[in-house]
């Protein structure tokens, strides 16, 4: 197998729960969407159109010299081969802004709405390496940056407000760059993990921390094909998990009466006798 790893899916989802991040990267079975805010949307367009093409001096925060230049740019690695896995993975998704620095090297870069916390420093590095090796690392055709010498976040906190002319508004905050350390030997540990959790069969729902696992849980027990229930309808049996991959199943009809059915089919056939 060769999986296709998006770097937002190594933060959030990845350590939300291991049972929706393998439907959704394995068998391509995501999470109902919970959009954004549109606000923070806004706040980061805004912020890489204005700073694109100008000095990173303008900030005053210490950042390496050199000139935003790349914004929100699609990156593609080749596959990556990992130890004890016949497996590999490829990393595909959208970084941010990536500075030209004025040593010849490159700097990756967040922008982030939200007060600096060690916490989210450590998380989103995930997303920040994988950026930095696709791009040294690129697929045939894919873009190409080397070396990548820096990594870091740009946190925004709003802090203040007053009222401008013309009905206009304006909002103050602290900027603050979080360098985050290069770990590659690191990070392709975890990617190893991340293969092997793939690799293996699906971990079980977890319902008692996933919304979704749950959610999914009371749906697979009601009748029919997973609509409302009808009258009398049970919804809180415990759905039976599949045998072959551990996912979730949902009771069906057929012309030998009602029985089990994994949710991940077709790419899944495990049944069971209701």
């Amino acid at each position: 197998m060769n999986y296709k790893l998006s770097p937002s899916e190594l933060t959030y989802l990845y350590d939300g729960c291991k049972h929706c991040f393998v439907l959704k990267v394995k068998y391509g079975i995501s999470q109902p969407s919970i959009p954004m805010a549109p606000i923070f949307s806004k706040i980061g367009g805004l912020q890489k159109e204005y700073y694109s093409g100008k000095r990173t001096e303008i900030l005053g925060l210490g950042l390496p010299a050199g000139i935003f230049t790349y914004g929100e740019k699609w990156v593609r690695s080749r596959p990556f081969e990992l130890p004890q896995s016949a497996s590999t993975c490829f990393i595909n998704g959208r970084f941010d802004i990536v500075a030209a620095l004025d040593d010849g090297s490159y700097a990756v870069l967040d922008f982030k709405t939200a007060s600096p916390s060690e916490e989210k420093v450590d998380l989103y590095s995930r997303q920040l390496h994988a950026y930095a090796l696709a791009l040294e690392n690129p697929a045939p055709g894919a873009l190409e940056l080397r070396p990548v010498s820096k990594l870091g976040l740009l946190f925004f906190t709003p802090d203040a407000c007053e009222a401008g002319s013309g009905g206009r508004q304006l909002l103050h905050g602290e900027m603050t760059w979080a360098e985050v350390q290069r770990n590659d030997q690191a990070f392709l540990q975890f990617l190893a993990e991340v293969v092997k959790l793939l690799d293996e069969p699906t971990p079980l729902p977890e319902t008692d921390t996933c919304q979704w696992c749950e959610y999914r849980q009371r749906l697979a027990s009601m009748t029919g094909s997973g609509g409302a229930p009808s009258a009398g309808s049970p919804t809180e049996i415990s759905a039976p998990t599949c045998p072959r991959c551990h996912g979730p199943m949902r009771l069906r009809s057929g012309s030998r009466g009602d029985f089990w059915s994994c949710m991940n089919y077709p790419n899944c056939k495990g049944t069971m006798d209701a």
